[in-house]
């Protein structure tokens, strides 16, 4: 068995360093997303749910932040329930 020139195990650990830095990025990305959606989670929740003094104040705050922070068209479409100024009467979001 050819022993393998310092060239070669150079490109080696180059190969292995790309792929362990692709696999962080994977996972990076993952939890970044995880922590999106348990965020989402909460803010669906308190807006369904809560009765506290900051629960009441999330639908103000979010028409009034949404429409700047939301570039899309089918962003605002999905959102639009919570950009609707609210009906006298009916209950939050």
């Amino acid at each position: 068995m050819a022993r393998k020139t310092i060239k070669q195990r150079l490109a080696e650990l180059d190969a292995q360093r790309a792929t362990l830095k692709a696999r962080l990025g994977k996972q990076e990305r993952a939890r970044d997303t995880r922590r999106k959606v348990l965020l989402g989670a909460l803010v669906l929740h308190r807006l369904e749910n809560g009765k506290d003094e900051i629960s009441r104040a999330l639908p103000d705050w979010l028409r009034r932040e949404l429409p700047g922070f939301l570039t899309r068209d089918t962003d605002k479409e999905l959102l639009a329930n919570l950009l609707k100024p609210p009906v006298a009467g009916a209950p939050a979001p």
